[in-house]
């Protein structure tokens, strides 16, 4: 078992430190500009529909399930291209990785998403966030629901969590208490959706990830002591 860790931060991916909303505007542009809005809107339809099932988006599945029911349809597949091969660095936030350098230096930080197996690996790899982190990314299905499996990992007294999503942040807090500080960034559709407010509040709460690297340790958990 892996030594314990005095502090381990835990960093989402999509709308924390990546533009995931802007990744969907191009997406359903190349769509439309490529296949048509009928292309488009279909696959957005089972896009969703996976959303629902699974937890996440599965975009590749999507894709898969799309060529079922138009198995004619040859010229769609460059899409799957176009997904793995899409330039993810240019959709980092800007200070996101200055904040991945500050948080390294004080304790062990680890990316934790979710994701298919595929997509979401490709999308972490390709845009400096694997190697910002030296390799430590945990990609689950339902993180929130495999605590046990990252504190078996990443042992720690404390840890810091922090997501773009106030219903994990509120999961999270459910399950570890004042084990760990929760931070929101105000970015992306969940965010700053209508049922936001319906969650606990986060420990912290900053506008934007880059807003985190005019912190220091102390005051970063000060909400919590």
């Amino acid at each position: 078992m892996p030594a314990s860790n005095p502090i381990v931060f835990l960093v989402d991916v999509d709308n924390t430190l990546l533009d995931n909303d802007r990744i969907q505007a191009d997406l359903r542009r190349h769509l439309e500009r490529e296949f048509g809005a009928l292309c488009r809107d279909r696959y957005w339809a089972i896009l969703e529909q996976l959303f629902t099932d699974l937890g996440y988006r599965d975009y590749l599945g999507a894709l898969q399930l799309y060529r079922v029911e138009h198995p004619e349809d040859i010229h769609l597949l460059s899409m799957s291209s176009w997904l793995v091969d899409y330039p993810f660095a240019n959709r980092i936030y800007p200070g996101a990785l200055d904040v991945i350098e500050r948080l390294r230096r004080w304790g062990q930080t680890v990316i934790l998403s979710d994701g298919d197996v595929v997509f979401q690996p490709r999308k972490v790899e390709r845009s400096g966030i694997f190697e910002a982190v030296d390799g430590h990314v945990l990609i689950y299905i339902h993180k929130e629901q495999e605590l046990e499996d990252v504190a078996r990992r990443y042992p720690a007294r404390h840890y810091v969590l922090i997501d773009d999503k106030p219903r994990i942040l509120a999961a999270v807090k459910k399950v570890w208490g004042d084990r760990v500080t929760t931070i929101l960034p105000r970015q992306g559709q969940y965010a700053r959706a209508a049922d936001a407010a319906s969650y606990p509040d986060a420990d912290l709460t900053v506008e934007r990830i880059g807003d985190l690297v005019e912190y220091d340790l102390s005051t970063l958990l000060a909400d919590r002591r």
